[in-house]
């Protein structure tokens, strides 16, 4: 599992719900880290942040979009957006599964069950 957002603590969050879930993570704090980080090992689900500086996370979805293998990899954006300009640009730019924040607990387990088929035990 990757994890992708600027803010330490909400890195920090994600990181312990995931634990608990039996996930193994790593986590980045920019969208160039991750997509270095990516290229060497996909994970089994991206967590996404949209809003950060320098390569925003709609910029991280557009390199992952064209990527002949990491197009695949399950993509769930967590965001602060929540208004229909955002989420419409969410979905043109090919994200389904979108996580408010801030991050319920329940959403998220929902999401990547739906994206998954379950939680635990993932290698990365």
């Amino acid at each position: 599992m990757l994890i992708v957002d600027d803010d330490a603590l909400n890195r920090k969050l994600l990181e312990t719900l995931l634990a608990a879930d039996g996930y193994v993570v790593r986590s980045f704090s920019s969208g160039g880290e991750a997509l270095a980080d990516i290229a060497a090992q996909a994970p089994d689900a991206i967590l996404l942040d949209v809003m950060m500086p320098g390569m925003d996370g709609f910029e991280v979805v557009r390199r992952l979009k064209v990527h002949p293998v990491l197009r695949h990899v399950p993509l769930i954006v967590v965001t602060a957006l929540d208004d229909e300009a955002s989420r419409r640009r969410l979905a043109g730019a090919g994200i389904e599964h979108i996580v408010a924040k801030p991050i319920d607990r329940w959403q998220l387990k929902a999401h990547l069950t739906a994206l998954l088929g379950g939680a635990g035990d993932r290698d990365d």
